[in-house]
């Protein structure tokens, strides 16, 4: 118990530090509209370019629009990582803002459990669809349910992203 409670305000240190830094206090408290605002704004266009793309593969792998052949939709995977990575960065960002608040937060950590998992998934989508080099005309049970998963796990994310600025 007592190694737990050490490790614990150890913890809170080290977010107290990262909350603390000259960045996070700007843009914590900057009235410019290149703070928060722009940062906020950044998070949100990646996750939209992420799920977004993200939605399309999976409705298409769902059954919707068969006309569409599955290969072109390939070229959405570079795009995914592309709002991966500004998601990422700026999530980092807003995180070191408030991070004595948002890091002992169950919301917070179950929104990063969520994200890891949606990102297994959307990579197993990959393997499996296109992994042979080719995307297969035909979608198995296993890619539909992928799909499936991918759509709620995405769903999931937004949802406590959104909830954590009530808690």
């Amino acid at each position: 118990m007592a190694a737990a409670l050490h490790s614990s305000g150890r913890m809170m240190d080290l977010l107290a530090s990262l909350e603390s830094t000259h960045f996070a206090s700007w843009l914590r408290e900057s009235a410019s509209i290149w703070g928060y605002p722009t940062v906020l704004t950044l998070h949100t266009l990646g996750m939209g370019v992420l799920v977004g793309a993200s939605t399309v593969i999976d409705v298409r792998l769902l059954g919707a629009a068969p006309g569409i052949p599955l290969e072109p939709l390939r070229r959405l995977f570079p795009i995914m990582w592309a709002g991966f990575w500004i998601n990422a960065i700026s999530g980092v960002a807003l995180f070191a803002a408030d991070a004595t608040t948002k890091g002992t937060t169950t919301v917070f950590l179950s929104k990063l459990v969520i994200i890891v998992i949606a990102v297994v998934v959307l990579m197993s989508i990959k393997r499996k669809v296109y992994g042979d080099g080719r995307a297969a005309g035909k979608t198995t049970l296993t890619v539909r349910a992928l799909a499936a998963a991918s759509l709620v796990l995405w769903l999931a994310a937004i949802v406590t992203g959104r909830y954590m600025a009530y808690v």
